[in-house]
């Protein structure tokens, strides 16, 4: 979730494509308030409408989510993919529960997995191939996150990272920046230069990387050689 309006796009701008958003739906809405009013993490409902996208562009059959919160983001995934699996994971089985109740009510949460531990440790243990894959968790490790991730997914499956902008810092450093922005600062060309993907950073919410496999990694072909 963006830090604050302008921090990315001009004000201007960004309550004009905000504007732009079609309504959302009451239990949407409702998550929105809730991790609003709680200060919870979830995706700006631009990136939300980027995942509905990117899910139903692939016609994904199996999706993973780094960072489940309350389950914005696998809600969006699942009803961008009606067929798709969705194997969200977080640190936080109370939130895992919270989102457990939205996605009943949103009658998509017998199609997803609910996986509880820390991100690294759950990644390590999951089997592709994946068409979708959402990351919204610890910034500091997205790197991992990406290295564990690329063997799992499809040739053609699409990877989106939330927060590559970090508030606007990872661009304009302030005097005194969080371990965040310096790991994002770092990540970012790592995800535009991978010989393994086709990258683009966009400035949607607080910054979102979007990156599409396009050949096998080198595990994937029995190395190393």
């Amino acid at each position: 979730m963006k830090d604050r309006t302008g921090a990315v796009l001009r004000p201007a701008q960004e309550r004009y494509l905000e504007r732009l958003l079609p309504p959302r739906d009451e239990l949407a809405a409702e998550m929105e308030a809730v991790a609003a009013e709680e200060g919870i993490p979830i995706s700006d409902p631009e990136v939300a409408r980027l995942l509905l996208a990117t899910a139903a562009a692939k016609q994904a059959r199996r999706a993973v989510e780094v960072g489940c919160a309350i389950g914005y983001g696998a809600l969006h995934i699942a009803r961008g993919a009606p067929q798709a699996e969705v194997v969200t994971l977080d640190q936080d089985a109370a939130m895992l529960e919270r989102a457990r109740g939205y996605l009943e009510r949103a009658g998509v949460a017998e199609r997803v997995r609910f996986l509880h531990g820390p991100a690294l440790e759950v990644l390590a243990t999951l089997q592709g191939p994946f068409d979708v894959a959402y990351v919204d968790a610890a910034k500091t490790e997205y790197r991992r996150y990406l290295d564990l991730l690329l063997p799992q997914m499809s040739v053609g499956g699409v990877l989106l990272f939330d927060n590559l902008l970090w508030k606007g810092w990872v661009a304009e450093p302030p005097e005194e920046e969080d371990a965040q922005s310096v790991a994002l600062r770092a990540f970012n060309p790592y995800l535009m230069i991978h010989p393994q993907l086709h990258s683009v950073l966009l400035p949607l919410g607080d910054g979102v990387g979007l990156a599409t496999k396009i050949q096998p990694t080198i595990l994937e072909m029995g190395g190393p050689f």
